[in-house]
């Protein structure tokens, strides 16, 4: 029997380094955003060839639309999870899969936690669903592809709440790394700024020193003068300096 399966893939990445994030991993629950998660046991931990290797169980619950009640009860189901950790190349791979209720929906889900260039850690989760129910398949696994991308979004939420716990004083580090390119451009934006106030306190000096016969508001007509000039030839230059992109 040929069993479809719909798949979906997403990115979360985390302004932490891979060490913090594998630390917090285990620490996840509970958290408030992944409520639905009762239980979490390690039955089984072994490290081979300078890898860690970890089996888990889990059991989670989740209501179901009123469609989906004459196929399913709401009660806890039991997840296992495996996991490699690779300290050399820096990935942390986890493997889980329901073990309940797989002929109404089976759920394998792959999670890739690795180190970016720039410090932080990239996750890429891919899920698997299939169903055998027959003439609801389609409708359930579309229910899952939705059902996973929500409990993606509480799962990071949950997981950077426990790395700022975990991990306050790192925070601060995060933020000014991933906003490094913004950083660049507003140092440049500053330096453009810098210069043409310099320029404007230049103006404003030689017009208090043109002579006691100059009034004040020929001065400020000469300053403004000045200024406009100064925008008016360097305003290519000015626009690209200051200019934002995404």
């Amino acid at each position: 029997m040929v069993v479809a399966a719909s798949t979906c893939r997403t990115e979360t990445v985390f302004d932490y380094s891979w060490k913090h994030v594998v630390c917090a991993y285990w620490n996840r629950y509970p958290n408030p955003s992944s409520t639905h998660v009762l239980t979490e046991d390690t039955i089984k931990r072994e490290v081979r060839d300078g890898k860690l290797y970890s089996r888990r169980l889990l059991s989670k619950t989740n209501p179901v639309p009123k469609w989906g009640a004459r196929f399913y009860n709401n009660v806890p189901v039991k997840i296992v999870e495996d996991s490699v950790l690779d300290p050399v190349k820096k990935t942390f791979t986890t493997f889980t899969r329901n073990l309940g209720m797989k002929k109404i929906m089976k759920v394998d889900e792959i999670v890739i936690y690795s180190e970016q260039n720039d410090g932080r850690t990239l996750a890429v989760r891919r899920a698997y669903i299939s169903s055998q129910v027959f003439g609801f398949s389609r409708a359930i696994r579309a229910f899952g592809i939705e059902r996973f991308k929500v409990n993606g979004n509480k799962a990071s939420n949950g997981f950077n709440y426990v790395l700022r716990r975990m991990f306050p004083q790192h925070q601060l580090a995060a933020a000014t790394t991933a906003t490094t390119g913004a950083s660049a451009s507003s140092q440049q934006g500053t330096t453009a700024v810098a210069q043409y106030g310099d320029m404007a306190v230049a103006a404003s000096a030689s017009a208090n020193h043109s002579g006691s016969n100059s009034s004040k508001t020929d001065a400020l007509k000469r300053t403004a003068k000045i200024g406009y000039e100064f925008c008016k030839s360097h305003a290519s230059k000015i626009a690209q300096l200051f200019s934002v992109r995404n």
